[in-house]
């Protein structure tokens, strides 16, 4: 899920920026009269041709308004981009980073503990594994049942399926039986650090 919506962002925000970067450069096109002065004429249709000129005329906003279709498209497409908005605001809401962890003491009281303490807490015990040379962690979710999304960079000596084994092991054992989960479900992301060749002489 979280994958997912890190590419809808990346493709939303790529579509919104190109959309509104040809907006305003055919609006500045239009503005300063650049076709005029280039002697560029433009395709037909085109609706800003020189300064004078409007986006979309008094014609072209009420010619599809008699006709039986138009007004339940317009609606169609209109609920059909809230649910999508709506859609996105939830799927933010539930990515984002957790600021407490429910830990459950035994008493039936809990206790909260930070979640950037526990996110330190296991990305320094990551650190500590052979191979690996930063971790990065990050706590999503719900309070008592908390995700983590873990990152490493890797040494060139390093071996992933003995890092990956060692940090189940450790980092993730550990800061699920501190807290008292049932579980603690992990996406990990490795990626090898850049080094120079070594030259043999």
């Amino acid at each position: 899920m979280i994958a997912v919506l890190r590419t809808v962002n990346r493709v939303l925000l790529a579509l919104t920026g190109l959309a509104l970067l040809g907006l305003g450069l055919a609006a500045l096109a239009a503005a300063f009269d650049l076709y005029g002065r280039v002697g560029v004429t433009p395709p037909d249709g085109y609706a800003w041709r020189s300064p004078d000129e409007v986006l979309l005329t008094a014609a072209d906003r009420t010619q599809w308004r008699a006709e039986d279709w138009w007004w339940p498209v317009v609606f169609a497409v209109l609920g059909l981009l809230v649910l999508l908005a709506l859609w996105w605001l939830v799927a933010q809401l539930r990515s984002r980073r957790l600021g407490t962890v429910r830990v459950d003491t035994g008493d039936g009281a809990g206790a909260r503990v930070r979640g950037a303490a526990l996110e330190d807490a296991m990305a320094a015990e990551a650190e500590d594994q052979h191979g690996v040379g930063r971790a990065r962690v990050t706590l999503t979710g719900r309070r008592g049942s908390p995700r983590a999304r873990v990152g490493l960079l890797l040494e060139p000596e390093a071996r992933p399926a003995r890092v990956v084994r060692e940090l189940r092991a450790r980092a993730l054992e550990h800061a699920r039986t501190s807290a008292g989960l049932a579980a603690l479900p992990a996406q990990v992301r490795l990626r090898a650090s850049r080094h120079r060749a070594e030259r043999l002489d």
